[in-house]
């Protein structure tokens, strides 16, 4: 089977379980480090003539991620489509073992049933505390209630502000964010680069945690480790931030 995916979870989750199986990827796919196919541009533009050129069986896309559009060229070309879209950690995990079975993997691989494991013996603290989480600025953009990343933070004790919000992924002034006074603020480095020296400055007074993006928004490899190393994150504050 030849496989191309345009989602960067999906690329290090099928990578580290079935090598060989990709022939392409995005320019964002950067992990397993050192992953040597060929890329195809980014998830939201990608190059079509370039992904049908790789031959491939199928090609992975993610709901949120990629283009409609995008999917449904790639059908019109008579390639076989596969959708994800988990929305919590459960049905990524589900998702993952029924797409990684669909690929040819005969059982479900070690690293999945860590984080099983992980996510299993995870029992957040109370009362929950109240975060904001942006995931890009100019303009600022947060995480919605109906997200994966919003269900990561659920179970490691945390309650985003904006889970009731219509829109999944609310635009909110700088003002309103801070007038939502959040007990923190939850800064991931990716897709925007949050780090100390841009994002914390913005909210004088509230603490903030400075968190791996891969960790909190991808659904792969890294859920294994990711219960352990978020909450240290979350836990340790920015520099300048209230201890």
């Amino acid at each position: 089977m030849r496989v191309v995916s345009l989602v960067p979870s999906l690329t290090e989750a099928v990578a580290a379980t079935l090598p060989g199986l990709l022939v392409g990827a995005t320019d964002y796919c950067t992990h397993p480090v050192g992953l040597d196919v060929p890329r195809v541009g980014g998830s939201k533009y990608p190059d079509l003539d370039r992904i049908l050129g790789l031959r491939p069986d199928v090609v992975l896309l993610n709901v949120e991620e990629n283009r409609r559009s995008d999917a449904e060229a790639i059908e019109a070309a008579g390639v076989r489509v596969r959708l994800t879209y988990p929305r919590t950690v459960d049905q990524a995990l589900d998702e993952l073992a029924d797409l990684l079975r669909d690929l040819g993997s005969s059982r479900e691989p070690a690293w999945l049933a860590r984080a099983r494991t992980a996510w299993a013996a995870v029992t957040p603290g109370t009362p929950p505390r109240g975060v904001v989480v942006p995931v890009w600025r100019r303009p600022w953009i947060v995480a919605g209630g109906d997200t994966f990343t919003s269900d990561v933070l659920r179970r490691l004790g945390l309650r985003n502000l904006y889970t009731e919000a219509t829109d999944r992924y609310p635009r909110p002034t700088l003002d309103d964010l801070r007038a939502a006074a959040p007990d923190l603020v939850v800064l991931p480095d990716e897709p925007y680069p949050f780090s100390a020296a841009d994002g914390p400055e913005a909210f004088p007074g509230i603490r903030c945690a400075l968190v791996s993006g891969r960790h909190l928004t991808w659904y792969g490899p890294s859920l294994a480790e990711a219960p352990r190393l978020l909450a240290a994150q979350l836990g340790r504050p920015a520099a300048g931030s209230p201890a």
